[in-house]
């Protein structure tokens, strides 16, 4: 019977499904940068894995090592942020800390729900305005519910409202594949096409009703390392100006007679490249006239720490409506009771001192308006449901407010730079300003001092 086939590896390879030959057409980009890396120029590259419980599953360590192998000399950052249990709703609240100030080459992405509502749409297209990053999507895996048999029947409503429900999901993939210029995985037909071929049913591929076992894993990152590929023949055409460099002596650098370099430039990243020979030297940075400490928008609360169990970020969204500044903050437990739900707190800034209380069923916004808490945004006690667990003793929330800017550009020391590595070059000047005209200028701490500066590093968002 179907139930007792227990595939065990080496497993036979899958198909993919598609025609390979356009396969990463829409990531290229990154798989350039990645491609070109050599052992004297180690292009940086950073890939965020970003999804739910399904996308932490091992698979993609497998395709993460897979491109560690393949690209032994580009200069790769991988992180998987992915939160188990939460659907494209929660993500849009969590992106704000997970996806844009870590501004990504590339995400890898999947996740459940929010395609009628449109947060799924929401979410991808606000990586596409809000960062450079190229996307692939990958189609969900095959699930099946708890309520048939593994033989059961396919016709099996409960069966067909799952499948109705990731057909629905590969479906928006492609239209915004089409509409953003994202990559598409087709995960879900290829193991479907797998199953046929090795007369296996869907139960074959899962631990559950959704998580894959040792086959299902295999087959995911089987049939998503394929689009992770490089070919020089793709058209350059929609990913050229996404990020471009302008040497220091290009006509769009002012030069002034105090040794200031000014560009002009479109987009809402510029980063500065010191010179290969650079030693030192520091220039006071000007956005549009002014230190880039005066923009709000160029700070961001980073993700709180975990809830006592069930690894999530205990508030899944801190925003604000007075100007932040860089500090630590801390929410401590004042007073808790599982039973009739009832979590008090008190929030305190390391630079704002005790900043006012809360209730957290409550929208909260502080006394000096630099943390706001919506209602639901708590995560403690859910938790705490969920694993059936009483909240520790002395347990609080930490979280920091950083900034996405320079207002005072160090060039490094001659010491501190790796010259096969780019990245020991590179400072973020501004990220996060409106993706629109701006003037970026650098004015030497010392009138007339020549400024170390190779090139500027400009970043537009495809989107507005």
């Amino acid at each position: 019977m179907a139930q007792e086939k227990k595939p065990e590896p080496p497993f036979a390879a899958p198909v993919p499904a598609g025609d390979p030959a356009t396969f990463g057409a829409k990531i290229q980009r990154t798989m350039t940068r990645l491609a070109t890396s050599t052992p004297e120029k180690r292009n940086h590259v950073r890939v965020l894995f970003y999804g739910q419980s399904v996308t932490r599953n091992p698979w993609w360590e497998n395709v993460a090592d897979d491109l560690r192998k393949r690209f032994p000399h580009a200069d790769l950052e991988i992180e998987n942020r992915a939160i188990g249990g939460y659907g494209a709703p929660t993500l849009i609240n969590t992106a704000e800390f997970d996806v844009y100030p870590w501004y990504p080459d590339l995400v890898i992405f999947h996740v459940w729900g929010g395609v009628e509502s449109g947060h799924q749409e929401t979410l991808v297209r606000s990586m596409r305005e809000r960062t450079t990053a190229e996307v692939l999507f990958w189609t969900s895996n095959l699930r099946w519910p708890s309520t048939v048999p593994p033989d059961g029947d396919p016709q099996h409503p409960d069966v067909l409202t799952k499948d109705g429900e990731d057909q629905a999901i590969a479906d928006l993939y492609f239209r915004l594949g089409d509409e953003l210029h994202c990559e598409v995985a087709d995960v879900r037909t290829g193991m479907q096409d797998y199953l046929k071929t090795h007369n296996l049913v869907v139960k074959d591929t899962l631990n559950d009703t959704v998580h894959p076992n040792q086959l299902g894993n295999f087959l995911i990152g089987e049939l998503v390392k394929p689009h992770l590929r490089h070919d020089p023949a793709f058209s350059d055409e929609t990913w050229k100006d996404l990020v471009i460099d302008i040497p220091v002596d290009d006509p769009r650098v002012k030069r002034g007679e105090d040794g200031s370099l000014t560009l002009e430039f479109d987009g809402n990243r510029v980063d500065v490249v010191a010179a290969t020979g650079a030693d030192g030297g520091k220039a006071n940075v000007l956005l549009d006239g002014k230190a880039p400490s005066a923009f709000p928008e160029l700070y961001y609360h980073t993700r709180p720490s975990p809830t006592p169990v069930a690894g999530r970020p205990a508030i899944n969204r801190i925003d604000h409506e007075s100007p932040l500044q860089v500090e630590t903050w801390t929410a401590r437990i004042l007073e808790h009771d599982l039973d009739t739900d009832k979590l008090r707190y008190e929030v305190i800034g390391s630079k704002t001192g005790p900043d006012g209380i809360g209730e957290h069923h409550l929208r909260f916004v502080s006394n000096s308006g630099r943390v706001v808490i919506d209602p639901k945004m708590w995560m403690v006690n859910w938790s705490l449901r969920y694993k059936n667990q009483a909240l520790p003793e002395d347990y609080q929330v930490t979280w920091e407010t950083k900034p996405l800017f320079v207002d005072t550009w160090q060039a490094p020391k001659k010491s501190d730079i790796d010259p096969t590595r780019e990245r020991t070059r590179i400072t973020t000047l501004v990220q996060g300003v409106a993706n629109d005209r701006h003037r970026i200028k650098l004015v030497p701490e010392k009138a007339g001092e020549p400024l170390p500066v190779e090139a500027f590093r400009v970043y537009r968002p495809p989107l507005k």
